[in-house]
């Protein structure tokens, strides 16, 4: 059984990719015509896509749970692969994310990101790189919307502990809007760095709103305990304990 799920696995991998680069070309003038609402409507219909093939090709059935927001909001995720991406993306109206900057040069998803408005961050200047991105934001870069910040920084596998990247509180302070934490169990199913994929529930929850303005460091520990918390569940939910590290 084990072997046939990796067959499945790489189905499913091979035509996600080639999904990605049909739609990515076949949209661009939609993209490039209809400016960011156009561009975030094809990015939306490969998030889709691959939301629907996961279910048929390898039986994993993708859930969003939670009141997703519609407003400007910061949106703080937890993050384990990429699938959260996609869910999360294909569900707001007008996200945009805080991406990595390599991702500017690679193919389709460079384009969209740019064409969206995507707000490229490099990592490894760390104090600079946040200061970077909050005068990216500040200037305008961001235009309204669903603003997406992964709060550890990168992906993170179920049942290993990472640190809270302070950025996320430093946007929060920013902006001075409310922000939706969403926590996630995906990583159970689709792990980072790995071919096999697994069936089941993947879910994503939006969890409740934290108020705006509150002083950054009651921020930080509120977003880490909700997140955490909920993440756990959702995993225990799918049949995985976070307590033992993966």
């Amino acid at each position: 059984m084990i072997v046939i799920q990796y067959i499945r696995s790489i189905i499913f991998n091979v035509q996600m990719y080639v999904a990605l680069a049909i739609i990515a070309i076949c949209g661009l003038p939609i993209g490039i015509l209809g400016g960011r609402k156009g561009a975030t409507w094809v990015a939306q219909r490969f998030c889709l896509w691959v939301r629907f093939s996961a279910r048929w090709i390898i039986g994993l059935r993708t859930e969003v749970r939670g009141e997703i927001p519609t407003d400007n909001v910061l949106i703080a995720a937890k993050h384990q692969s990429f699938l959260d991406i996609l869910m999360i993306y294909s569900a707001v109206p007008a996200g945009l994310f805080i991406m990595k900057k390599e991702l500017v040069w690679t193919p389709f998803v460079g384009w969209y990101g740019y064409l969206i408005g995507c707000i490229p961050v490099d990592r490894s200047a760390k104090g600079a790189a946040v200061k970077k991105m909050l005068s990216d934001v500040k200037s305008g870069k961001r235009t309204g919307g669903q603003l997406i910040i992964f709060s550890q920084g990168t992906r993170v596998a179920p049942g290993v502990k990472a640190k809270y990247k302070i950025g996320t509180g430093a946007l929060y302070n920013q902006l001075g809007q409310p922000c939706v934490p969403v926590a996630v169990n995906v990583g159970v199913f689709w792990p980072r760095q790995a071919l096999l994929r697994k069936p089941g529930l993947a879910v994503i929850e939006f969890l409740p709103r934290i108020e705006a303005n509150l002083p950054v460091s009651e921020f930080m520990d509120k977003i880490s305990t909700v997140i955490e918390t909920n993440s756990d569940r959702l995993m225990r939910e799918a049949g995985f304990d976070p307590d033992q590290e993966a």
